[in-house]
């Protein structure tokens, strides 16, 4: 569903937009207020797609994470295993075309530069006409090739938060033995070589780690007109901590476990990344500038083989242009 254009007016008078900014004031009010601390979780907005509007049903939300359970859980992705890194992909339920291009390119390969690595998407649930059949396929697909973890939670945009918080609790508990988590969209172009070359480097941290695009002395968003609109009652700084672009951020695995913990003391604000860095804020710990800030890119202007060659991340816009950049990349030419 998506959302309407500004200055739309709703049958109460109101623009979709100023509707939708009280829903969600609203609702994370209650999260702050009814439930309990330990039980709190947050929603969030993605920090470089546009949002849209939270279908119908986004009552539904309850409190992560005791509410909520895994309806697909790959607990023997890390049984018996020490990957060097598992990237955790937050994916809509429906969005077969982008775990398709991401199997057939960056998420395909399990050694990589000698070290283990493992490929997952993390889903919440759809509703409304044909969610059944969503399900069925989301299943059929999983058993196909068994890289999808589901839990119970409305997968929209104002739930992406939590999706993220599942996916440090899934690390927490699941995959403890993994050296390095990273959490990257799905429109993410990811040079996996490059990455975990990058790690494999004796000068990166194994504890309290968390790298990637650094953004520093942020504002906090406070006109109602915005998508990034985050009321003053939700979070009263002017300003971010230090948080990494949520397209795409590594961090070590000791990491997760302290996020969730943590997490239960933080009130519940709905910018996803910000969040993981006031949590970083809270536990006392500083992010770590990667070794070359320059391989972390935001949105890409155009394919060059020898710029995609050097950086491990960049935003594409469609599936389609993550195959063929990736199918040419890996050309036996020299790059450059």
């Amino acid at each position: 569903v998506k959302q309407g254009r500004h200055g739309k007016v709703t049958g109460g008078g109101m623009s979709e937009e100023e509707t939708l900014s009280r829903r969600r004031v609203a609702q994370l009010r209650r999260w702050s207020t009814e439930t309990p601390a330990a039980e709190r979780r947050e929603p969030k907005m993605a920090s470089h797609q546009p949002p849209t509007a939270p279908p119908n049903g986004t009552e539904y939300h309850l409190a992560y994470p005791r509410n909520y359970r895994f309806i697909i859980d790959n607990t023997d992705a890390c049984k018996s295993r020490t990957p060097l890194l598992v990237l955790l992909v937050p994916v809509a339920p429906h969005n077969l075309e982008a775990r398709q291009a991401i199997r057939q390119t960056w998420g395909n390969q399990s050694v990589v530069q000698g070290e283990e690595v493992h490929t997952l998407f993390m889903l919440g649930i759809t509703e409304g006409d044909g969610a059944e059949q969503v399900q069925e396929e989301i299943k059929q697909e999983n058993l196909k090739y068994g890289d999808l973890i589901q839990s119970n939670f409305l997968d929209s945009y104002i739930n992406l938060t939590i999706k993220t918080m599942v996916i440090m609790d899934w690390l927490a508990t699941r995959c403890p033995t993994a050296a390095y988590g990273m959490k990257v969209d799905s429109d993410m172009f990811l040079n996996i070589d490059n990455l975990v070359l990058m790690l494999k480097r004796p000068d990166i941290p194994k504890e309290n780690y968390l790298t990637g695009m650094l953004m520093f002395d942020r504002p906090v968003v406070r006109s109602k007109d915005s998508k990034w609109y985050v009321p003053e009652e939700l979070l009263s700084d002017s300003t971010y901590p230090p948080y990494t672009l949520g397209m795409g951020y590594i961090f070590s695995n000791d990491l997760p476990g302290k996020f969730v913990e943590i997490s239960k003391s933080i009130k519940p604000f709905n910018i996803e990344d910000a969040y993981v860095g006031m949590c970083m804020k809270r536990l006392g710990l500083q992010l770590t500038s990667p070794p070359d800030p320059s391989q972390f890119k935001a949105y890409s202007t155009g394919y060059d083989r020898c710029e995609y060659s050097r950086i491990i991340t960049y935003i594409l816009g469609t599936s389609e242009e993550l195959i063929r950049y990736w199918t040419d990349l890996k050309r036996p030419e020299p790059p450059c």
